[in-house]
């Protein structure tokens, strides 16, 4: 058991190390398009399935709340969190609409709208992508393996090239970290 927890833990490393590489750019941009949406009065609003919707929550936290340290409180939504809404949309709607409904109520032109999946073709998650492009947000998508459809449709991309689902999960909450660090820095 000791010999699969140590390689679960290189495993998890590797996958973080070659993340960050990889998107460097990208997460460097993103921080620069949340601090100028959140410095003129936007939002961030955050979306995805499981896994992915329980990262939207932390990431969303903090930067309601606060990461690190003591500043001023920042809009942020995760999408993932009003069961009211989700059972209502998913009942009339499909479960295909729960974000993108939310993204036509909430969203207005200028916030930042971040998809999360792992597979990078949640349908859910790519209405509420087109439907934040065709509002004027600023898009963003989280992914995993090669993208999936979500790689190509959105203006900001930050692609874990890992297969296996939990790697790229930690991943994303570990550049989550990063990206509500540098952010909060700002404030």
């Amino acid at each position: 058991m000791l010999e699969k927890l140590k390689k679960i833990c290189d495993e998890s490393v590797r996958v973080k190390t070659a993340a960050f590489a990889d998107n460097e750019q990208n997460i460097l941009r993103l921080v620069e398009v949340i601090i100028k949406a959140l410095r003129t009065g936007n939002k961030i609003l955050f979306f995805g399935n499981g896994g992915s919707a329980a990262d939207c929550q932390h990431l969303a936290a903090e930067l309601v709340g606060r990461f690190q340290k003591e500043r001023i409180a920042l809009p942020a939504i995760a999408l993932t969190t009003d069961t009211s809404i989700l059972t209502a949309i998913g009942n009339d709607y499909g479960f295909d609409a729960i974000f993108e409904r939310q993204i036509d109520a909430l969203g207005v032109k200028g916030d930042v709208a971040i998809g999360l999946s792992t597979s990078g073709n949640s349908k859910n998650v790519i209405r509420a992508i087109e439907k934040a492009k065709a509002k004027g947000l600023l898009t963003v998508s989280m992914t995993g393996r090669d993208g999936g459809k979500l790689k190509s449709m959105t203006d900001i991309s930050i692609l874990v090239k890992c297969e296996n689902t939990a790697r790229v999960q930690e991943a994303h909450i570990c550049i989550g970290h990063a990206i509500c660090e540098l952010v909060e820095n700002e404030f």
